[in-house]
């Protein structure tokens, strides 16, 4: 599944210009520890986080994250959108809990 379609089933909002929606997502990490992502995260996930600072988009471009579910209404700064437009690194919003998101991020997933 793209980056695209999930979008478009999740209703999530597209925070950073120029983004790569075109990815294919084949899992999916919830982590705010940037650590534990960089440890356990997997090329091709999407990274479901409350976190919003610039450290964000170095580790998704490190871990090859297809992209980057910001939870709980939270925004990055201009800086970090900026950064993630730079890299390819789309960064996606929602209202939604990390639970509420992740569950039916899951369900999509293996559905498909």
């Amino acid at each position: 599944m793209t980056l695209q379609e999930l979008k478009e089933k999740l209703s999530l909002n597209i925070l950073t210009e120029g983004g790569q929606l075109d990815r294919q997502v084949t899992g999916g990490y919830v982590s705010d520890l940037l650590s534990d992502v960089m440890a356990n995260a997997k090329e091709g996930d999407v990274w479901i986080t409350l976190q919003t600072h610039l450290n964000i988009v170095a580790v998704a471009s490190l871990k090859g994250i297809s992209g980057i579910i910001i939870v709980n209404g939270r925004r990055p700064d201009d800086e970090t959108l900026r950064k993630a437009s730079e890299e390819g690194i789309p960064i996606l919003g929602t209202d939604e809990t990390a639970f509420e998101i992740s569950g039916r991020i899951y369900k999509i997933l293996n559905d498909a």
